[in-house]
């Protein structure tokens, strides 16, 4: 039995995504080795959107309300990426979160997902130096911690730090204590 057939059996030959049964094509959920489990039956209709985000029909995705119930793992994947895509109408957030995927169903959605580089908050240190989660910094100034009835002395090592929502602030353990520190105070350790 060929891929195309046992996709048109599995899913009665409907679109897998709104349920019409005219236009029908397979098409591969990346990534994707082409077998039946990475694969659905789409129309015409819904193939387009895909492949063409700027072409999407909100109101035409309403469908996926059914269809992200799908037990198929690849429907549930293109379901999760659609709503992804509409999240700004709204109504798809709901969806999104209502829906259940086991967690390799949801690793798969999430790497064909778009990343929004351009949206990442970076962390500069006073030297403009870009800091990473784990880094180490050293202190440029002295600073009393707020409730911790110390000062952090200028050039204590602050090691393995964490990067928060801020880009403007870190944290780190300074004596043992977890406390925010503002990337302007510190310097990136060597």
């Amino acid at each position: 039995m060929s891929i195309e057939q046992a996709l048109l059996d599995r899913s009665g030959s409907k679109c897998e995504l709104c349920g019409s049964e005219e236009n029908l094509s397979t098409y591969e959920v990346a990534p994707s080795d082409g077998s039946v489990d990475q694969s659905i039956v789409v129309c015409q209709t819904c193939k387009e959107q895909i492949e063409s985000p700027e072409k999407m029909d909100a109101n035409h995705w309403r469908c996926l309300n059914d269809s992200m119930w799908s037990p198929v793992p690849a429907v549930q994947v293109m379901a999760y990426r659609l709503l992804n895509q509409l999240r700004s109408e709204g109504w798809p957030q709901d969806l999104l979160d209502m829906m259940y995927m086991e967690d390799d169903v949801k690793a798969w959605a999430n790497a064909g997902l778009p990343t929004d580089d351009e949206d990442a908050v970076v962390h500069k240190d006073s030297n403009g130096a870009i800091l990473q989660e784990g880094d180490s910094v050293t202190l440029i100034k002295d600073l009393e911690v707020k409730g911790g009835g110390f000062t952090a002395k200028r050039g204590t090592l602050v090691k393995n730090i964490h990067l928060t929502d801020n880009p403007i602030h870190i944290e780190g353990k300074v004596n043992g204590t977890q406390i925010v520190l503002v990337t302007e105070y510190l310097k990136k350790a060597n």
